[in-house]
C-alpha cells in the first residue's frame, strides 16, 4: 500500500516550510520562463525576491482559462519542448483547446498524487483496476492508468464505449475496481443487472470524478455494486485526476497541498474567505514544470478546512462543490460552454442566433439537446429539408463540442427573447 505519510502527515509548520520553499522556487522560475508572468509581475511591481514564504502569494497576479485561450498552444510553457514528453488538451470556450504540456518529472508527480488518492479509496498492488475513462487528450485515462500502475496495480485500460464487453471483461478478469465517471457507473450497474451479473463481480472500490455528483448518486453506486465509492478531483490545466480525493471518512476531498496549494477566494471581490466559508477555489502548482500556473481560477465554488482527518492526513480538505462561479456545464464527463454552441452556429447560415440547450439525466446519463431557431427564409414544413437541416447542425455541434447533441429545430420568433442577460441554459439535473 501506497501512503505517503512523509507528506500527507506533516505538521503545519512543517507543511507551510515545504510549500514556501517550493512557491520561491516556482516564481524565479516562472519569472525567467513565461513571458506573460514576467510582464504582469512587473505591470504588478511584484519581483522575484518579494517572494519569500507562502504567505507572499497573494501578491502574485491571477491566472484564467482566458490565459491558456489567449496564449495557444505553448505560450504558457516554461519548459523547452525538447523537455515536454506529453501533451493533453480540453475543450476550450470558442473551440480551441486548452492544451498542458508534462515533462517527464511532472508524468512522475501525477502518477504518485493519483497513486495516493487510490489508496485513499483502499486500492493496492494487489488489486485489479479497470480504467474506464476516456482515454486520449482527456487526462482522466492516462491518469488514472499511470497511477494505478505506480502503486503495481493490475491496470485494466479499457476505456468507454462498449458497456457489455467492459462489464463481461469485468466479470472475467475479476476486477477488484474501477475508475470512472459516477454516471457511467451507474449505467454500467443497469447492464450488469440486465445480464445477469451482479452477483459475479469482485468490485471492492470505485473512483470517480470528471464530473458533479450527489451524495444521493454516492449511496447509489454503494448499494448497487456493493463497493465504497470515492470521489476523486483533478482538471486539465492543473494536472488532471489526483489533485484531490476522499478518504474512508468522506468529510472532504483531501488536496495533495505539497504539489498544489489550495486558496479560498471571493469570486467577486477576489479576496480570501476564511475556512469554512464558501468562494472559489484557486489553485498553484507548486512543482509543474511544463505549464506551472499561478493562482489559477478553477471557478470551481467549494469550502476549505485544514483540520487533521480521522484517518490521520493533515493536508487541506475542500468539501462537495456547491456549484460554479461561471456558465460551464460539464455533460458525459467533458466541459462545454453555451458560447461554443453560439460560435458553431455562426457558421449555419439557415439559423438565428437564438438558441437554448436542454441538459438532463436519463437513467443515469446525461442528455443534451439544443433547440435552434431557424431563420424565416430557410424555414420549411417540408420533411427532406428538416433532416437535412437537423443533420448539419448535428454534425457542426458534435465537432464543436466533442458529444452529441439531440437537435430540434424551432420556427422563426418561438424562442424565449429576454430583456436583460440572455438565458441559454436550462439544466434539469439537480447535481449539488
Amino acid at each position: 500500500m501506497i501512503w505517503n505519510k512523509e507528506m500527507e502527515c506533516l505538521e503545519a509548520q512543517e507543511k507551510k516550510q515545504l510549500q514556501s520553499d517550493r512557491l520561491v522556487k516556482l516564481v524565479r522560475y516562472i519569472y525567467d520562463n513565461v513571458e506573460l508572468y514576467r510582464k504582469r509581475m512587473d505591470e504588478a511591481g511584484v519581483s522575484p525576491e518579494d517572494i519569500k514564504s507562502i504567505d507572499d502569494i497573494v501578491k502574485l497576479p491571477y491566472t484564467t482559462k482566458d490565459d491558456l485561450r489567449d496564449t495557444y498552444p505553448f505560450g504558457l510553457f516554461a519548459a523547452p519542448h525538447s523537455d515536454i514528453v506529453r501533451i493533453h488538451a480540453s475543450s476550450g470556450t470558442t473551440g480551441k483547446a486548452t492544451v498542458v504540456g508534462y515533462t517527464q518529472n511532472d508524468i512522475d508527480v501525477w502518477s504518485e498524487c493519483v497513486a495516493r488518492c487510490m489508496t485513499m479509496a483502499g486500492v493496492t498492488k494487489d488489486d485489479i483496476v479497470q480504467v474506464a475513462y476516456g482515454y486520449g487528450l482527456f487526462t482522466g485515462g492516462l491518469g488514472a492508468h499511470y497511477g494505478a500502475e505506480k502503486l503495481g496495480a493490475m491496470v485494466v485500460p479499457m476505456s468507454t464505449g462498449n458497456s457489455k464487453k467492459l462489464t463481461t471483461m469485468m466479470v472475467d478478469f475479476g476486477a477488484t475496481a474501477i475508475a470512472c465517471t459516477p454516471s457511467y457507473l451507474l449505467h454500467l450497474s443497469e447492464v450488469l443487472r440486465d445480464e445477469g451479473l451482479l452477483d459475479k463481480i469482485k468490485l471492492k472500490s470505485a473512483i470517480c470524478g470528471a464530473e458533479p455528483w450527489t451524495e444521493k448518486m454516492h449511496h447509489e453506486i454503494e448499494s448497487r455494486l456493493g463497493v465504497s465509492a470515492h470521489d476523486i478531483y483533478g482538471l486539465s490545466e492543473i494536472m488532471g485526476p489526483g489533485v484531490a480525493c476522499d478518504c474512508k471518512y468522506h468529510t472532504g476531498l483531501h488536496f495533495c497541498d505539497d504539489h498544489f496549494y489550495p486558496e479560498i477566494i471571493d469570486p467577486k471581490t477576489l479576496t480570501p474567505v476564511a475556512d469554512g466559508e464558501v468562494g472559489e477555489l484557486v489553485i498553484t502548482t507548486l512543482t509543474k514544470e511544463g505549464i506551472p500556473l499561478i493562482r489559477y481560477r478553477t471557478k470551481d465554488l467549494t469550502s476549505i478546512t485544514h483540520q487533521r482527518c480521522e484517518c490521520g492526513r493533515t493536508s487541506a480538505r475542500i468539501s462537495r462543490f456547491k456549484g460554479r462561479s461561471d456558465d460551464m456545464l460539464i455533460i458525459r464527463g467533458v466541459n462545454v460552454f453555451p458560447s461554443q454552441v453560439e460560435a458553431a452556429l455562426i457558421n449555419v447560415e439557415e439559423v438565428t442566433p437564438h438558441y437554448m440547450m436542454i441538459v438532463d439525466r436519463v437513467g443515469n446519463l446525461d442528455t443534451l439537446e439544443i433547440q435552434v431557431e431557424v431563420d424565416a427564409k430557410y424555414y420549411s414544413d417540408e420533411i427532406r429539408g428538416i433532416e437535412k437541416l437537423t443533420k448539419k447542425i448535428s454534425g457542426v455541434i458534435q465537432s464543436a463540442l466533442g458529444i452529441s447533441a439531440k437537435i430540434k429545430l424551432m420556427g422563426p420568433n418561438t424562442l424565449k427573447r429576454s430583456e436583460g442577460k440572455a438565458v441559454h441554459v436550462i439544466d434539469n439535473r439537480k447535481l449539488y
